[in-house]
């Protein structure tokens, strides 16, 4: 018999390819190695499961295409015209994303359910989507990402796609929650 510690494995999740890490022990058998995927991911119900991060190569690829883009979109609600860059924030968290192979919905509201819920700026990584509120308290209606050392970059009605402190100003009380992918 083969002793498994770890097993790196692969899952889908609502269109978006994560990294799962299973941690525990299973006994697998040579015969059955080529299913030991699945059968440790559906089988051991006493493993540990959770989702691992994007890959650094990956976030800073994210960020680069977010940077690449300041100066140069403009804002309109409602709008997603990425071919002559008009677009509101949502259409611009989603076009970052999905220039890098990564699917989320259009809407703020609508990406604040992809991902692992991050409730305090604190526990946030570079790469996360942050959702505020910018009228009626509580409710998500801007959408931007994360990119380290309390700042954030996004596609605003006053400046089109800037970077933006989270902990002063404006943006301070504004932090509803985080995605993390």
């Amino acid at each position: 018999m083969i002793f498994v510690k770890k097993n790196r494995l692969k899952h889908s999740l609502v269109g978006l390819s994560l990294s799962l890490l299973v941690t525990g022990t299973a006994l697998l058998s040579p015969h059955n190695a080529s299913a030991a995927t699945a059968s440790v991911a559906e089988a051991n119900v006493s493993a540990t499961v959770s989702a691992t991060s994007l890959s650094s190569s990956r976030v800073a690829s994210i960020l680069s295409t977010a940077k690449s883009y300041i100066g140069k979109v403009k804002y309109r609600y409602g709008v997603r015209d990425t071919k002559n860059l008009i677009m509101d924030c949502s259409a611009f968290t989603q076009m970052v994303f999905s220039k890098n192979g990564i699917t989320i919905p259009w809407g703020s509201k609508a990406q604040a359910s992809y991902g692992t819920l991050v409730k305090s700026k604190t526990s946030l990584v570079k790469g996360d989507l942050v959702m505020f509120s910018t009228t009626t308290p509580g409710k998500i209606n801007h959408v931007g990402i994360y990119i380290g050392n309390g700042q954030f970059i996004s596609n605003t009605t006053s400046s089109g796609v800037v970077v933006r402190e989270m902990n002063s100003g404006y943006w301070k009380d504004r932090f509803i929650m985080g995605r993390h992918f």
